[in-house]
């Protein structure tokens, strides 16, 4: 008679290490202190509609993790701008996409079902009689942004209606734009 071995369980699933989220969880547990994760960006003019944010660090707990990134921004033409970057606008979808996207991949990992397609189009329409202070009336921001998200993978249906909610109870991008965030604004003149 053959006795059929189970296969040992994956160490990886959609490219995370199992073992190393289970150890992020365990520290969190064991101290929520290590659970503080502050993040900075500074964004400086370039010039007309351009600017550049510099991501140099980050703090996890009670350390500073060094890390060098930049950001391009500009407009498009029509705008007055030069069209070299992606604007405030598109940046702003592209975090939360990217956000979201860590979120789906990370909770499907976790519950042991393997992507192999995870998409999101965002889109949103402005009026630019508000940003431009033309109609008082007029938010200068959205008013809905629309979410497509495109998932596939050896998950069964109810599998992904699980992943999806809790998404959408977990992802801080989608926190911070569906919920008031207070921003404290200071202005230094030089």
């Amino acid at each position: 008679m053959n006795v059929m071995t189970p296969a040992p369980a994956p160490t990886h699933v959609n490219g995370y290490d199992l073992a190393r989220i289970q150890a992020i969880v365990a520290t969190i547990q064991k101290d929520p202190d290590q659970a503080r994760i502050e993040f900075k960006v500074r964004t400086a003019w370039k010039g007309q509609t351009r600017s550049e944010s510099t991501i140099d660090s980050y703090r996890l707990g009670d350390r500073e993790i060094a890390r060098s990134f930049k950001i391009a921004a500009d407009e498009p033409l029509e705008l007055d701008g030069s069209n070299i970057a992606p604007n405030p606008q598109e940046l702003l979808m592209a975090a939360l996409n990217a956000c979201l996207i860590v979120g789906y991949t990370a909770t499907a990992a976790v519950r042991g079902v393997t992507l192999d397609r995870v998409e999101i189009e965002t889109k949103g329409a402005l009026d630019l009689r508000g940003f431009f202070g033309l109609d008082p009336d007029v938010p200068a921001g959205y008013r809905k942004l629309r979410v497509k998200v495109r998932i596939s993978g050896d998950g069964t249906p109810e599998q992904f209606r699980e992943i999806h909610a809790m998404v959408q109870a977990t992802s801080p991008n989608l926190f911070n734009l569906t919920r008031a965030v207070q921003i404290v604004p200071e202005l230094v003149v030089s």
